[in-house]
C-alpha cells in the first residue's frame, strides 16, 4: 500500500472589478484587438483599494473547505503560494490562518512567482507522503496590480489578481497509476536566466519596484520546459500523454498554451483555459483555473490531471495527479 495525497475540496476568490482590454486604450498605444490576437486575454479583475493578497486567499479557503465539507481545525496546515504577500512578514498563510480561526498546525508561504502553486503542491504532497501532516490546504493568491507599471504595455496588460485554493489530504493507493491523488511532481529552476523575468525592486533596496520580463525570451524558454517537465511528471508517474484527460496549465499567454499543448500531442479539447477571463494571475491561475473546470463539470473524479507553469527565476515544475 502507498500513501498517496488526494483532493478534497477545492474553491476560488476574484475581486468584484472587472478590468476590460479596453480600459487601456486611453493611457497606452493599445487595444482590445491588440491585446487579444497576442495574448488571448480580454479581462481581468483588479483588487480593489484595501484588498490585500491574504484577504482574497481566506475566501479561497474558505470555499475549498465548503466544498470539502471540512471546517478549519479540520487542516493541519496551511501553505499559500504568492510572490505579493501583505506585508514583508509575518506569512500571508499565519494571516489567512487567524482569519479561519485555525489556533493549531503550522502555516508558511512559497514564492516562486508563476510556479508557485506547483512548488506548493509538491511540497504539501512531500508533507503528507511523510507523514508531517494529514491534511494541508495549498492556495494560490496574487494581487499583481500592486507591481504593474502601467506605462509598459507589454507588461500591465497581462496581469490580474485572485485566488484559488485546493485541500489535499492523506489517502491509501495500490502504488499504481491507477490511484487517486498525486502521482508524480517535478520541479526545476534556473537562476541564470533572472532578467528576462523579474520585480526590480525589493526589501533590501527599499523600493518595491515593478515586474520587467523580455517577453520573447519567456515565451521561447516556457514552450520547451513545459512540455518537458510535463512530460518527465508523467513518465515518473507511469503513464502516457494519450492518457491524459485533461491539461490545467499556468494561464500565461493563450499561444503558450497551445504551443504546449501541442508539443505534448494534445489538442485544445484536453486543456482547460481561463487566460480570457482572469489573465496572468501568476501563482493563483492554476488553483483558479482546476476550480473553475471543476465548476463547469469538465475535470471529474478519476480524470488524470496534469497541471504546469514556469515563472521568474527561472522557476518551473509539473504535478500530475488523478482527481
Amino acid at each position: 500500500m502507498t500513501k498517496r495525497a488526494v483532493v478534497r475540496g477545492i474553491g476560488h476568490y476574484l475581486p468584484e472589478r472587472v478590468v476590460p482590454n479596453a480600459y487601456f486604450e486611453d493611457s497606452l498605444e493599445t487595444s482590445d484587438e491588440w491585446i487579444r490576437s497576442r495574448t488571448g486575454i480580454e479581462r481581468r479583475h483588479f483588487a480593489a483599494e484595501g484588498e490585500t493578497t491574504s484577504h482574497m486567499a481566506t475566501h479561497a479557503a474558505r470555499a475549498a473547505l465548503a466544498d470539502g465539507g471540512l471546517e478549519p481545525g479540520d487542516l493541519d496546515a496551511v501553505i499559500v503560494a504568492t510572490s505579493t504577500p501583505d506585508l514583508t512578514f509575518p506569512s500571508a498563510a499565519t494571516m489567512v490562518q487567524e482569519a479561519l480561526g485555525m489556533t493549531h498546525g503550522f502555516a508558511f508561504d512559497l514564492q516562486a512567482v508563476c510556479a508557485g502553486f506547483v512548488y506548493a503542491l509538491a511540497n504539501a504532497n512531500a508533507l503528507i507522503v511523510s507523514g508531517q501532516a494529514e491534511r494541508v490546504l495549498v492556495i494560490g493568491a496574487e494581487t499583481f496590480s500592486k507591481i504593474l507599471d502601467f506605462e509598459d504595455r507589454a507588461t500591465c496588460v497581462l496581469f490580474g489578481d485572485g485566488a484559488g485554493a485546493v485541500v489535499i489530504e492523506g489517502a491509501t493507493g495500490e502504488g499504481t497509476s491507477d490511484d487517486r491523488g498525486i502521482l508524480a511532481t517535478d520541479l526545476n529552476s534556473d537562476g541564470r536566466h533572472r532578467e528576462i523575468l523579474y520585480v526590480d525592486g525589493g526589501v533590501s533596496t527599499q523600493t518595491t519596484g515593478h515586474l520587467r520580463m523580455q517577453g520573447k525570451e519567456v515565451f521561447r524558454h516556457a514552450v520547451d520546459k513545459l512540455a518537458r517537465t510535463a512530460h518527465t511528471s508523467l513518465e515518473r508517474a507511469g503513464l502516457e500523454p494519450g492518457e491524459v484527460d485533461w491539461i490545467v496549465p499556468h494561464q500565461a499567454n493563450l499561444r503558450i498554451i497551445k504551443a504546449t499543448a501541442s508539443k505534448m500531442g494534445l489538442g485544445m479539447d484536453k486543456v482547460v483555459v481561463t487566460v480570457q477571463d482572469h489573465g496572468n494571475t501568476s501563482a493563483a491561475s492554476i488553483p483558479l483555473a482546476l476550480s473553475v473546470g471543476c465548476a463547469d463539470g469538465k475535470i471529474k473524479r478519476g480524470d488524470v490531471v496534469v497541471t504546469e507553469a514556469i515563472g521568474g527565476g527561472l522557476a518551473w515544475g509539473s504535478v500530475v495527479l488523478r482527481w
